[in-house]
């Protein structure tokens, strides 16, 4: 099938690497793998942190310039079967796809669309409109996690829901690990303002309570909060925290095959691609219960998952992973298995191209 893909936050052409940039990258990857022509249709962010309204009239105006645009296209060239949307919410709706898959009468999609009532009262709610409208309207919905499910399945009659599981490219992780570092530390995140910022406060915390132990962390990861972030360790000194920086991907896959644990608290997370790529790599992971981070790890089979909040819990749970090397070892090859065998690009490639197929047929 020819497929017009569009993700209205961050498209996986956008310089800036996210989380978000990562798996844009890796749905239009799936898709391809199964045969279907992928067509990144539009660059437009439709993202604005507040919903100022001429922001936001601005981008409405962009977008009706992408529709008529891609209609002038499609009438010479012919119109895609489908038109499949990446996380849509109310930050950044997709205000180009629904009216075109209307026009065109083709079916419209989404992945890890996510709604959420109570941003209705903070000047959201005209922009969540436009998220319920396409998602009312979606011949299906593909969510990432069972939060989203949720949120979607309450509060939007008659939504078409189904699940796809998060996934990573497990190429570079065929390596077999071979000898990890028992007291190395790794984590992979990106230093900006809100959670992530949040996430380096808490693991800063939980260290300064183990001074008495034998460890050292290597930081992957830069940006706007760097100079934050690093003052949050300070106290540690250079023997104890090796900045890294940001690196590319395949420089991430070497350090991660070094390190012994993955840590990071993982305050709001989504799901974390960092924790699938950190278990194929044979690491254990010590996160928080939160969010969408039960999704992508195991607790007590591929890591540690500790309660929201509690410093001394996470810190109690990098003790255990230092101090018990059998724990260790055998969390990483569970998690390795666990990544290789159930999470990979392949096996979401397939179940996508049979969701995917089914719209179609319904559609006709």
């Amino acid at each position: 099938m020819h497929i017009a893909f569009y993700a209205p936050l961050k498209s996986p052409n956008h310089p800036v690497p996210s989380g978000d940039r990562q798996m844009a990258r890796l749905l239009v990857a799936a898709l391809g793998l199964a045969g279907h022509r992928v067509e990144v249709v539009s660059e437009l962010r439709s993202f604005t942190a507040t919903p100022e309204p001429a922001k936001r009239q601005q981008i409405a105006g962009l977008a009706q310039q992408e529709v008529d645009r891609l209609t002038r296209q499609w009438r010479d060239s012919g119109k895609p079967a489908l038109w499949f949307c990446y996380h849509p919410y109310y930050k950044a709706p997709d205000l180009i796809g629904p009216p075109l898959a209307a026009a065109l009468n083709i079916p419209y999609v989404t992945t890890e669309a996510s709604y959420s009532r109570r941003r209705d009262d903070n000047g959201w709610a005209r922009l969540q409109s436009f998220v319920v409208e396409a998602v009312q309207h979606a011949a299906v919905n593909i969510c990432f996690t069972r939060r989203d499910e949720i949120g979607l399945a309450s509060h939007i009659p008659e939504v078409r829901l189904a699940r796809l599981q998060p996934f990573i490219d497990v190429s570079a992780f065929r390596a077999k690990p071979t000898a990890h570092s028992p007291h190395r530390l790794v984590t992979v995140a990106m230093m900006r303002p809100g959670d992530k910022l949040e996430s380096y406060r808490m693991l800063a915390e939980s260290l300064a309570l183990l001074a008495d132990r034998p460890w050292r962390l290597s930081v992957i990861g830069d940006g706007p909060e760097r100079e934050a972030v690093k003052a949050m360790f300070a106290g540690f000194g250079a023997q104890r925290i090796e900045w890294l920086g940001q690196k590319q991907a395949e420089e991430v896959v070497d350090l991660l095959y070094q390190g012994g644990t993955f840590v990071w608290p993982g305050t709001g997370e989504a799901y974390g691609i960092a924790y699938l790529e950190a278990q194929a790599a044979g690491l254990p992971v010590v996160a928080q219960r939160a969010a969408g981070v039960p999704e992508v790890v195991k607790d007590g089979v591929t890591g540690a998952l500790t309660a929201v909040g509690d410093a001394r819990a996470f810190a109690d749970a990098i003790v255990e992973m230092l101090g018990n090397d059998g724990q260790r070892v055998a969390m990483g090859q569970a998690a390795r298995r666990f990544v290789l065998e159930e999470r990979s690009l392949e096996i979401a490639s397939k179940l996508l191209d049979q969701l995917l197929r089914e719209c179609v047929a319904y559609d006709g």
